[in-house]
Parts: C-alpha cells; sequence; structure tokens
C-alpha cells in the first residue's frame, strides 16, 4: 500500500499513513542501507501536521533498533532544512515527515537521498521493492526514551546554520538600506521562525498573518495561490506592503503577492528570478523547467544566449538535469524552486530572500521587472485546470491518452507530441497543452499555454470534452 508519487508517499491519516506502515518504511529503508553498505545515519524532521513528530519518532524506534543512528530535528521545521543537513552533513539519507501541499487529512514521508537530494525514482522504487519483502515480517523497535539512553536517537536543532546559509548567500547589506515592508504569511506552516529572522536581520518591517499551529490550515489547502492568498493579497494593498511572501505547509513552496496586490504565479516568481541573476548578479547559465511551467522562460534563457531545459514534473528531475547542464535556476509551475549553489532541491525560504534582494538591488517594484520581462520577451496566457475522477474513468483517460494515444481535434497546426510525462502537444505558433496524471493527488490536471488566454480556454475546453470531463 506504500507507495511513492513525485513528491514522496503520502496517504490520508488512519487509512494508509498508520503507526504500522511507518515503521514498515522505516525498517525498509534499514535494509536498503544495510545492503549498500552505506553509512549508518540519518537525519528525520517534521512539519506541524497531525501526527507528525510522533510519525518522526516511530520511525527514530525502528532505526535505533537497526542500529542506525538517527538524528531528530526537535522543532517542526521547513523541508529545506533537512534536505540542507543532510547535504552539508555527507549523510547517505534523509526522511521528512510530512505531505507538503497536500489537504490536512493527508501525511506522508518524503526520502533524501546524497547531497539532499529528493530520492529519484529508481531509489523509491528499491524502497518499495524492500517493503514487498519485508510486510510479513514483525518490525522490531526500540522504545524512544533507550534509544536516546544509547546515543542512537539525537535529538537535534541546526535551524541557524542553514539560515546562516541563506543570510551569507543574499544580499543582506542592500536589504538594509531599502527600508521595506514585508507581508508574511506562512499558511499556519514551518516558515514563520526561519523568514522573520532573515527579515528582521536584514532590518525589514516585517507584518504576519496565519502564524500559530494549526494542524488544519486554517481550513484551506496549505498551498499558496490565488484562492488561497487573498487575505495577504488584501493586507499587502492596506497595509503598503513591497511584497507578500507565502510558503506552503512545509515551506518548499513560494506565493508571492506584488506591489499592486497582484498574484504572481509561479511561472512568473522563476521567470523573475531567473532574468534577475542573470541581468542584474551577472550569473551565466541554462534553466531547467519542468514540462508544465511556461515557455516565456525558454524566451528569457533565450534572449541572454542560454539554453532552457524540459523535464517530467517532480523536482528529482528538476535537480538532476541542473546538475547535469550546470543549470542556474530550476523549477516548476506548482510553486517550487532552486538556485545553483544552495541546496539541490526546492526551498521557499531562500527564494523569498532572493526575491526582496530582487527587489532591493534593482530599486524597483516587483510589478515594473514583470513589465520589462514582457516589454523584451512578449506575453504568454497560461490556462490551469484540476479534475477529480474515480478509478474506472482514470483508466479509461490512461488508455486514451497514453495506450492508444488519442488526442483531440485543436484548431491549430501541431509541430509535435511528447509523452515524456503524459501527453503534451506542441503547437507552431509557440503554444503548448498538456494532460497529465498528478503524482501526489487524485488529479488529473491540464495546462495550456498560449499567446492570447481565448486561445488557451479554448484548447482547454477541447481537451476536456474530448476526455468526457465535464
Amino acid at each position: 500500500m506504500i507507495e511513492f508519487g513525485t513528491g514522496g508517499w503520502r496517504a490520508i491519516i488512519g487509512d494508509e499513513f498508520t503507526k504500522a506502515n511507518i515503521k514498515l518504511l522505516a525498517k525498509a529503508m534499514c535494509k536498503k542501507m544495510k545492503a549498500e553498505g552505506v553509512e549508518l545515519h540519518i537525519v528525520l524532521g517534521y512539519d506541524r501536521r497531525f501526527l507528525a513528530k510522533e510519525a518522526m519518532q516511530w520511525a527514530a524506534e525502528v532505526f535505533a533498533a537497526e542500529g542506525i543512528k538517527a538524528y531528530l530535528i526537535n522543532k517542526s521545521s521547513p523541508t529545506p532544512l533537512i534536505m540542507f543537513y543532510t547535504m552539508k552533513h555527507g549523510l547517505d539519507y534523509g526522511m521528512m515527515v510530512t505531505a507538503s501541499h497536500n489537504p490536512a487529512i493527508y501525511n506522508g514521508i518524503k526520502v533524501f537521498t546524497k547531497g539532499g537530494r529528493d530520492a529519484e525514482e529508481t531509489q523509491t522504487r528499491n524502497i518499495e521493492g524492500y517493503i514487498r519483502e519485508i510486510e510479513k515480517e514483525p518490525v522490531e523497535s526500540m522504545e524512544y526514551a533507550k534509544g536516546v539512553e544509547a546515543g542512537l536517537i539525537e535529538e537535534i536543532y541546526p535551524l541557524n546554520e542553514y539560515l546562516d546559509n541563506i543570510i551569507d548567500a543574499v544580499d543582506m547589506g542592500a536589504i538594509r538600506q531599502a527600508g521595506l515592508k514585508i507581508a508574511i504569511d506562512p499558511m499556519y506552516g514551518v516558515s514563520e521562525t526561519s523568514l522573520k529572522t532573515i527579515l528582521l536581520t536584514a532590518r525589514c518591517d516585517v507584518q504576519m498573518i496565519h502564524e500559530r499551529h494549526d494542524t488544519l490550515f486554517g481550513g484551506k489547502l496549505p498551498s499558496p495561490s490565488a484562492a488561497t492568498l487573498r487575505r495577504l493579497q488584501t493586507f499587502v494593498i492596506d497595509q503598503k506592503c513591497d511584497i507578500g511572501l507565502a510558503t506552503d505547509g512545509d515551506a518548499d513552496r513560494i506565493g508571492v503577492i506584488d506591489d499592486t496586490g497582484r498574484f504572481l504565479h509561479p511561472n512568473d516568481i522563476l521567470v523573475l528570478l531567473y532574468y534577475y541573476v542573470v541581468k542584474y548578479k551577472g550569473w551565466s547559465g541554462p534553466v531547467v523547467r519542468n514540462l508544465a511551467t511556461t515557455h516565456l522562460l525558454d524566451k528569457v534563457a533565450e534572449s541572454f544566449g542560454q539554453k532552457c531545459y524540459e523535464v517530467p514534473v517532480g523536482f528529482k528531475h528538476i535537480s538532476a538535469k541542473m546538475a547535469e547542464v550546470d543549470a542556474i535556476i530550476g523549477g516548476e509551475s506548482s510553486g517550487g524552486l532552486t538556485v545553483k549553489g544552495h541546496i539541490n532541491g526546492k526551498d521557499g525560504v531562500y527564494a523569498a530572500a532572493l526575491l526582496v534582494e530582487m527587489i532591493a538591488v534593482t530599486g524597483k517594484r516587483l510589478s515594473e521587472i514583470y513589465q520589462m520581462i514582457e516589454e523584451e520577451c512578449g506575453t504568454i496566457y497560461m490556462e490551469e485546470r484540476d479534475y477529480k475522477f474515480s478509478q474506472e474513468k482514470k483508466a479509461a483517460m490512461q488508455n486514451i491518452l497514453m495506450e492508444e494515444k488519442k488526442v483531440p481535434e485543436i484548431p491549430y497546426e501541431v509541430e509535435h507530441i511528447s509523452y515524456m510525462d503524459g501527453c503534451k502537444i506542441y503547437f507552431k505558433n509557440g503554444g503548448w497543452v498538456v494532460a497529465r496524471f498528478s503524482g501526489t493527488e487524485p488529479l488529473l490536471r491540464i495546462f495550456c499555454e498560449m499567446p492570447g488566454k481565448e486561445d488557451a480556454e479554448k484548447i482547454s475546453n477541447i481537451y476536456e470534452e474530448f476526455l468526457g470531463l465535464k
């Protein structure tokens, strides 16, 4: 029952996310580590979700029973902190108890490999293989207090070294001089301490909303989107803030409200940051995006004489491609991005700090910078739609898209079709549409990008009707 998607293993609490399954996954990790002959150390962290801390401790008790030293980050923390610790301290594996931006009824576990990277598909399939081998075997645990006494469980809180790494990477001097007013919405998640510490150190005027611990996330999805950040929009306008920053439940994704109160799509954020680091920081190199992310990034890269690489959805693909082509930034339309020289995965805290630096260094508002980019590279409109389905409906759509490879009749000239991840149709006018199943939620997603809004909506309607989703 434990299956990894694009963002780790996620399941409904009390259904598949149970103490028994958590211990089973930990036992499988023990088997894997011993079979590989790696150093028997692992770091574990957790976010603010229901049972997250307990789940981390249950896993640690299994590692201790197997003689594997478990370092437990003893306060709810951002996922990027666990990735950073895994990388900096040369550990072969790390684990984070989180379901990221999923609804509150979910929890889950992400696995990180050497270098602090998201576990690639070969790794997660390997873990699933070990689970199948041992699922009928008893799983031994060592009582938590005994594990601590034996030195096999050690509680740590390495937040400062993570924050210092970010502070050293951004131009704190420029931010101090700018006198910025910033609104922060952690969405009841784990970024409050990190973002507040960085920005107060830079002498910003910091205003917080939704900072308390709430395992139900205020009754909303802990994912920064136009729908979930309306209060932040109002706050930015009413308080005349320079920027509004939000992060998802485990702080690896970011949402932004600009100085005019406009929600910036994650595509816009990625384009802005790539433009900034090349034009203003003088960096040089390609960029990586997934196949559901804006092609405006390709145009910006081309304007700088660089290349944009496309990969399947899943940040593990982005970080792997970045390492392969020595890219300076990589990201996805769901709000995750990473920058060369930091960690090998997405980090909403670092991205937020870099955006604040951009405002300070350029002396321009976000709205002004984005207008400059559109004037140089043009405007593109994206339409995004999500659909729930039954298992029977999923099988039927899977057969149409991936087995029979049928596509709807669309009144635009097709350049080519890709089945790298779902079905993506590229048009000769530079537009595209993709239909793919989410790897983190039971949804079919349609993304369409065209030069005009009406065209994007028209193509999305055609695909919707073709798959019987109306």
